[in-house]
C-alpha cells in the first residue's frame, strides 16, 4: 500500500523558506518499511551507525549523514556505542547527483571543507557546489536498522532531498539534517507508506 501525506517540519530551528537563494527545495519523499513483529524492538538500544556497503558518499562526505541519523534516533532512546556493545546497527547510504535544466546527471563536484549551517549545528563538511542558474541537486539517503546478533533488517527508511544547486540544502550539511528530521518524523511509521514532508512550513 502506497499512501501520501504532507507534514510541515515545524521542529527545524527556522523556515527553509528563508533562503534568499532561489526557489524552495521540493518536499522530501520518504518511504519506510518495517518488518513483521519489529515495533518492539525498535527505539531504547544501544546502537551503532556506519557506513552501508556500497554507499556511494563515503568517509568524511558520509559524516553529516551519520551523524544526522544518531541524533534524529536519539530521540527515541538509542544510544551511540561502539560494535562490540550495540544491540542495533544502523548502515547509512547517500548518493548525490547534480541535474542540468535539461535533466541530465553530472556527478556532484566540488571542494571538501568544515562549515556551519543556520539549519543545525556544526556539519563538519560541505561540498561547494558550481553550476549555473537551473540546476538541482538530488540526495538520497537510505538506512537500514539491524539486530546486530541475528543480522535481521527491523527497519528501512528512504527519503530523497532536490534542491536548487546554489541553495543550502543543496549543501552536505544542511542536507543531512533535513534529511534526517525528515526520515524519523513519526517513527517508526507505517510500512510501505509514502510520505511527503514539507521544508516550508
Amino acid at each position: 500500500m502506497k499512501a501520501r501525506t504532507r507534514i510541515a517540519l515545524l521542529s527545524l530551528p527556522l523556515a527553509l523558506a528563508a533562503c534568499a537563494t532561489g526557489r524552495s527545495a521540493e518536499p522530501i519523499e520518504v518511504t519506510r518499511f518495517v518488518a513483521p513483529q519489529a515495533r518492539a524492538q525498535l527505539g531504547d538500544a544501544r546502537l551503532m551507525v556506519e557506513t552501508a556497503p556500497g554507499s556511494p558518499e563515503q568517509g568524511l562526505a558520509l559524516e553529516p549523514y551519520k551523524e544526522a541519523v544518531a541524533r534524529e534516533l536519539a530521540a527515541f532512546g538509542y544510544v551511540e556505542n561502539a560494535r562490540p556493545s550495540a544491540d542495533q546497527i544502523a548502515s547509512v547510504s547517500v548518493e548525490r547527483t547534480e541535474l542540468d535544466r535539461n535533466g541530465r546527471r553530472s556527478p556532484v563536484t566540488g571542494s571538501i571543507g568544515g562549515s556551519t549551517s543556520r539549519y543545525g549545528n556544526s556539519v563538519g563538511v560541505g561540498i561547494t557546489l558550481g553550476g549555473g542558474s537551473g540546476r538541482t541537486v538530488v540526495t538520497r539517503m537510505s538506512v537500514f536498522l539491524r539486530d546486530k546478533t541475528s543480522g535481521e533488517v527491523l527497519w528501512e527508511g528512504r527519503a530523497r532531498l532536490v534542491a536548487p544547486a546554489k541553495s543550502e540544502l543543496a549543501q552536505s550539511g544542511p542536507a543531512a539534517y533535513a534529511l534526517a528530521n525528515a526520515l524519523f518524523t513519526g517513527f517508526p511509521g507505517n510500512s510501505g507508506e509514502t510520505i511527503e514532508v514539507e521544508v516550508n512550513p
